[in-house]
């Protein structure tokens, strides 16, 4: 059975060769608003808000992405196509939406993994009914959620700026002044965290699905994440193997997520006595915003891991 990564790799491959050639036609010159602006393209939540953080006024930003809808499942038009092909500056990050990496264009495409220092990808798969092997992200040899280390995504805006600055030169200066503000925006939500999580009585994080390893990465965190994939159901022998750890290591919490069911870590839970809470991989946009999620973040770790900031 296909993860659902592979499904979505499969309908991108066969959208984008049936897309291609009418989106072509449109393609040509950078699009611009009426009034000059660039257009820039973000293809999820965090780097939309990134997006606008740096793009401010002089730039027209726009999300493939709508609320409430996980990014893997996003599926492209033609209409999504043409303004891939079009846009001054698309800004991704490759293997989280196999059809967004097939429609960008190479010239005018920002991948924010190429700005960063990446971790691997988490070292357990699922099998397949047919006993192949099923990974998530597109079998990337890195983890792609990079922005859920603020010091990381704090990289990423600075190399926005720049980029922003070489597309749309008259307003160079512009650019670089609001990418060094908000990198020092999450300069200080990374020393919130930092001093946050430093002392916990745990440090143990078990989720939905391995989408914190940057976190757990940069907090000194252990990950443990029941599944890769959030569409993949996960093996008995691997809810058997998580719930040997969690309880081993004292876990009173499992994290489950707001767009994905949260009834695999609720039974999960129910094996070890630990109780569930939400903790938002922002892949959606959430009810505040970028900054204020990542806080809300922290309050769930410090009460589920016993933090004394």
């Amino acid at each position: 059975m296909m993860s659902g990564f592979s499904r979505l790799r499969a309908g991108g491959l066969l959208a984008g060769a049936a897309l291609f050639a009418t989106a072509a036609c449109g393609a040509g010159a950078a699009e611009t608003t009426p009034d000059g602006k660039p257009e820039v393209v973000a293809a999820f939540y965090p780097l939309q808000w990134l997006s606008e953080q740096v793009g401010g006024s002089d730039a027209q930003v726009s999300g493939l992405t709508p609320p409430g809808v996980e990014p893997h499942d996003v599926e492209l038009g033609i209409q999504q196509v043409t303004e891939l092909k079009n846009a001054t500056l698309t800004v991704y990050v490759k293997g989280i939406q196999p059809a967004v990496d097939e429609a960008v264009e190479p010239d005018t495409s920002f991948d924010a993994a190429t700005a960063v220092a990446t971790i691997p990808a988490g070292e357990h798969a699922e099998e397949g009914e047919e006993g192949e092997e099923e990974h998530g992200h597109e079998e990337l040899p890195y983890d792609p959620h990079l922005w859920l280390d603020p010091s990381r995504l704090a990289t990423v805006a600075t190399k926005l700026g720049e980029r922003l600055a070489t597309a749309d030169p008259a307003h160079a200066q512009g650019y670089k002044e609001r990418a060094t503000k908000t990198a020092a925006a999450l300069g200080a939500l990374d020393q919130e965290l930092t001093k946050g999580l430093t002392t916990c009585t745990s440090r143990t994080l078990v989720t939905a699905h391995e989408a914190f390893g940057y976190l757990a990465d940069r907090y000194k965190l252990k990950q443990v994440g029941i599944t890769l994939d959030p569409e993949t159901e996960p093996s008995p022998a691997r809810l058997s193997e998580v719930a040997k750890l969690a309880k081993a290591e004292g876990v009173t919490t499992i994290f489950t997520e707001a767009l994905v069911s949260p009834k695999v870590a609720e039974v999960l839970a129910s094996q070890v006595g630990a109780k569930t809470a939400v903790l938002d991989p922002l892949e959606s946009k959430p009810s505040g915003d970028y900054l204020s999620a990542m806080r809300d973040n922290l309050k769930t770790l410090q009460t589920a891991l016993g933090c004394t900031a």
